[in-house]
């Protein structure tokens, strides 16, 4: 079959493929080969790479996103897509490749981990599964072979400029121009019409020549004569070969094309490179050009008519990468330094605007978010839900490139951390914690880079208490505690007025130290956050931090001190009319006293919190409290009480759906039986993890205080969620 050209159709929403069949079939071979190792009598160590290697502008993107398609069937785990060179040319780090594929892959990359931890989880998880990766853009060897899988099964198709020498027993796939009926075709899908090439085909042919068979000339000589309906091929091949020996035929043509565009329509073409990731939609390009939405969305259809954008699904656009620089050296050309910024700005307000509408659609009906939405322009809102949610997954590659220009860029902090704080809190509203970790890991080190760079402490203290937090949440207790010494550190350094943070960071101190079992140091934290609070008078708080001293000294086997905090946790809560954390503390008094060997004692205070449980009408905790009698009672050998307890608790668990056990309720670890009075040493025992979540809760019901990631006009926002009693979720 006749080798087409590969390039996109003038309305389509993806790339239509019109040939490249030879091309096809040799990668298609390439792939059935036997490689060195095979033909060495070894097994394959790694995944059979694939190159597709050309100029920019030439196809690769498009051959491979072909192949792709039609190989699918064979490679049940997906195609992987992962873009490894950013608009403006810089090479995408290794740690973020790594990310973006196991994003696609649908494994969860732990926050904060590092390039190495992260190849090792995308090799780990691509082990057992056969999937097609496709690497667009490569720009040196290195990037590639630091994500090459390394099992037989999986594939690796990479797109790059040139060969990749570093890569062993690969064979390019080099695309060089289209012949001659591939570019006609070309050019008459382009113009509009195929009329005007069937009356000239010899024209036709002159402008393919002079174009150099490069398919992006072509698209853009296409371009042309659809922007000029009544001129002639010919009178288009001579324009063209007008400007031969001024410049590649991609140059060249590009300059006609933009020639062609009114003053506004190239003002808003060049200012489109300052887009993150190269993605634009009619909102964000009106906000660049200061113009209305529905002239922009006209603007963009228009350029993607002519060749200069690629369209993408959900009404979005992307400039293509042979473009960018094109559009880099006019925007130089043109716009002045003060002009450019504010184009930056006008760009991250609109972005923060539309990341506010994202948010407050998720909020309740009749509050005040969702009435300010209402007054918002249609182009800025959601009308549910679930319209936010796609937008933000659609968007999400390029919003996150933009909280990176944005800090980068050194210029606009007050933007960036505004835009940083508007994104996280509209991830955690429409995501759970455990999917938006890695993202608000990566928000709050950019939040964390403009506020050292600013010398902002308070905002430095709440950036490194959400990353200690979301380091200790994923398992690195040693990096959270000098994450969370550091915070401390700089509220002190802001002169020791933001006590809220300094309480959150000793609290997290104390926490941590709590899940590595070194209790010592866990009430050492606990207490000097319990003095700050009764010097600033925070009764919650000191409520709240009784009861984790209480816990920590617990699981000490310290059963004195233990009775003596959570009686005055106890005492707290009843002077704050908390009959919910009243009855909670209460049954850890009980607890104590069972510990201590005063079953009796333990028994009557485990009546009085049922009793505060009853009051305070929490069907649940009345459940667990009941549970637990059963259990006092059967130890003094009241067996009738035991059995009308239990009897009472399954009651009760019947009229609540999904009521957890009574550890779940009470805030217990979950951690085998309670241990007998006659063996304290059981409680020493006990998991780490059951110590951090009691150590951290008690059973206050309280939380935290969480210090927010950016301060400005958007709301408080933090990195990770915590459950009703103050933990990390």
């Amino acid at each position: 079959m006749t080798d087409h050209g590969v390039h996109s159709g003038p309305d389509a929403g993806t790339p239509a493929f019109h040939g490249r069949e030879r091309e096809l079939a040799a990668l298609r071979e390439d792939v059935e080969r036997a490689g060195l190792d095979t033909l060495a009598g070894r097994l394959a160590p790694r995944s059979r790479v694939l190159l597709i290697a050309g100029d920019p502008g030439c196809g690769r993107t498009t051959l491979a996103e072909e192949f792709a398609r039609r190989a699918a069937d064979a490679y049940p785990d997906g195609v992987l897509r992962a873009r490894l060179t950013d608009p403006g040319g810089l090479p995408v780090p290794v740690e973020r490749a790594a990310r973006d594929l196991l994003d696609a892959l649908g494994v969860l990359a732990p926050p904060g981990a590092d390039a190495d931890e992260l190849t090792e989880t995308l090799r780990a998880a691509l082990r057992e599964r056969r999937a097609l990766l496709l690497l667009d853009d490569v720009a040196a060897a290195e990037q590639l072979t630091e994500v090459l899988p390394d099992s037989p099964g999986s594939v690796v198709l990479a797109t790059a400029e040139g060969p990749l020498s570093g890569v062993q027993d690969v064979r390019p796939c080099t695309l060089g121009g289209l012949d001659t009926p591939a570019a006609v075709a070309l050019i008459a899908q382009r113009a509009g019409s195929e009329v005007r090439i069937t009356v000239d085909p010899r024209a036709a042919e002159r402008l393919a020549h002079s174009c150099g068979h490069h398919a992006t000339a072509l698209t853009l000589a296409g371009g042309w004569l659809a922007a000029h309906p009544h001129a002639s091929v010919l009178e288009a091949a001579r324009t063209v070969a007008a400007t031969e020996g001024t410049g590649t035929p991609v140059e060249r043509t590009f300059r006609l094309l933009y020639g062609t565009l009114s003053a506004f329509g190239a003002r808003l073409l060049r200012l489109l490179c300052l887009a993150p990731d190269g993605l634009v939609d009619a909102a964000l390009a009106a906000g660049l050009a200061g113009c209305s939405v529905p002239f922009a969305r006209d603007q963009l259809t228009e350029f993607a008519r002519l060749g200069l954008l690629r369209p993408l699904p959900a009404d979005a656009y992307r400039v293509p990468g042979c473009l960018d620089p094109l559009l880099r050296a006019e925007l130089a050309a043109a716009e002045r330094p003060a002009e450019r910024q504010l184009a930056r700005a006008r760009l991250l307000e609109r972005a923060v605007r539309q990341l506010h509408a994202c948010w407050a659609v998720t909020q309740p009906p009749g509050s005040a978010p969702r009435r300010e939405l209402g007054d918002q322009p249609r182009a800025l809102r959601f009308a549910t839900p679930g319209e936010a949610a796609d937008w933000l997954d659609t968007r999400l590659p390029a919003l996150l490139a933009g909280a990176r220009l944005a800090v980068a860029d050194g210029e606009l902090d007050t933007l960036a951390r505004r835009f940083s704080a508007a994104l996280a809190r509209a991830l955690a509203a429409h995501r759970p914690p455990e999917r938006t970790a890695p993202e608000q890991y990566r928000l709050h080190e950019l939040v964390l880079d403009v506020a050292e760079r600013r010398g902002l402490h308070q905002e430095r203290a709440a950036a490194l208490l959400n990353l200690g937090d979301l380091d200790a949440w994923t398992g690195r207790p040693r990096v959270a505690l000098d994450r969370y010494r550091a915070a401390l550190a700089a509220v002190r350094a802001g002169g020791g007025g933001d006590t809220e943070a300094a309480v959150r960071a000793m609290d997290s101190l104390g926490g941590t130290y709590a899940e590595l079992t070194d209790w010592p140091r866990a009430a050492d934290w606990y207490g000097r956050a319990l003095a700050l609070c009764q010097s600033r008078g925070d009764r919650d708080g000191i409520a709240r931090l009784h009861g984790r001293l209480g816990a920590v000294h617990l699981y000490a086997g310290q059963w004195g001190e233990a009775l003596r905090c959570w009686r005055a946790a106890a005492a707290a809560y009843k002077r704050l009319r908390n009959p919910q954390a009243h009855a909670r503390a209460l049954s850890e008094v009980a607890r104590v006293q069972e510990y201590a060997g005063r079953p009796h004692e333990s028994l009557r205070t485990g009546y009085l919190a049922l009793e505060r449980a009853r009051q305070a009408g929490d069907v649940r905790l009345e459940a667990a409290l009941c549970l637990r009698l059963a259990d006092a009672c059967a130890r003094v050998g009241d067996t009738g009480g035991s059995a009308a307890h239990r009897a009472a608790a399954e009651r009760l668990l019947a009229r609540t759906e999904g009521a957890p056990g009574a550890g779940g309720a009470l805030g217990e670890p979950r951690s085998p039986a309670v241990p007998a009075p006659s063996r304290p040493s059981g409680v020493r025992s006990t998991a780490a993890s059951g110590a951090r979540d009691a150590a951290r809760s008690g059973t206050d019901g309280a939380r935290a205080a969480r210090a927010p990631v950016a301060t400005g006009a958007e709301p408080p926002v933090t990195g990770v969620n915590e459950d009703p009693d103050g933990r990390h979720s």
